[in-house]
């Protein structure tokens, strides 16, 4: 399993394609938290599962002002079909070209080509408050992340 950055560490700015031309990057999201789901593929069974829950209770994640992106080595014409199959809400980035580039940023990339099953909770100055790396065959659920926000709240 990677060793994925800690609480406390500054998340490290991106900009990932969520369609063919237009990027999204981290810093457009200052001033609100952002959850950061990386995953190892679009259609995989627990991927499907994880982003589905996420996708169900993307509301309860807006009661805090979050905003939520999913982000895997996928391509971005997978992730549209992916997106558009599971009628998503949520971007989903593009981590493809250089394969992993962010996820080995976020310490989140496996020897095998995927990005790790781990979640990162971004305050709204750009710091990471939480962070978890699930077994990548266990969907790691929405509890933490939940929890992470409210602790923001106090």
């Amino acid at each position: 399993m990677s060793q994925i950055l800690p609480s406390g560490s500054p998340a490290p700015d991106f900009a990932l394609h969520v369609t063919p031309d237009q990027t999204v990057s981290l810093s457009e999201f200052r001033g609100r938290p952002v959850i950061l789901a990386f995953y190892p593929a679009d259609w995989s069974p627990v991927c499907g599962d994880q982003m589905a829950l996420y996708n169900e209770i993307l509301p309860e994640f807006r009661k805090y002002g979050a905003e939520l992106l999913g982000i895997s080595v996928d391509g971005v014409w997978c992730h549209t079909a992916f997106a558009k199959d599971r009628k998503f809400h949520f971007p989903l980035l593009a981590d493809f070209e250089p394969k992993g580039a962010v996820a080995r940023l976020y310490g989140s990339y496996r020897q095998e080509g995927i990005a790790e099953r781990a979640l990162f909770v971004v305050d709204k100055d750009g710091m990471i408050r939480w962070s978890y790396c699930s077994p990548v065959g266990v969907n790691p659920g929405a509890v933490g992340i939940l929890q992470a926000l409210e602790e923001l709240e106090r």
